[in-house]
């Protein structure tokens, strides 16, 4: 799936996000609002990783929905 399509079911696609990341908070997540740099900045701050390991991850979860 591209991140046109996870950002335009950002609603539907927050279950599968909090099940990848479930240290990420339902508001962390709702901050993020599809916004895929939003989202690598919040895996960031909670998991402690660099930018680049951040974006591997959000990249390869995109690939898998």
């Amino acid at each position: 799936m591209n991140w046109d399509q996870i950002k335009g079911n950002w609603k539907q696609m927050t279950g599968s996000i909090k099940s990848e990341w479930g240290e990420l908070t339902d508001d962390e997540v709702t901050e993020a609002e599809g916004d895929r740099e939003k989202l690598v900045g919040k895996i960031q701050e909670r998991y402690g990783v660099a930018k680049e390991e951040a974006e591997r991850q959000v990249n390869e979860f995109a690939a898998r929905v």
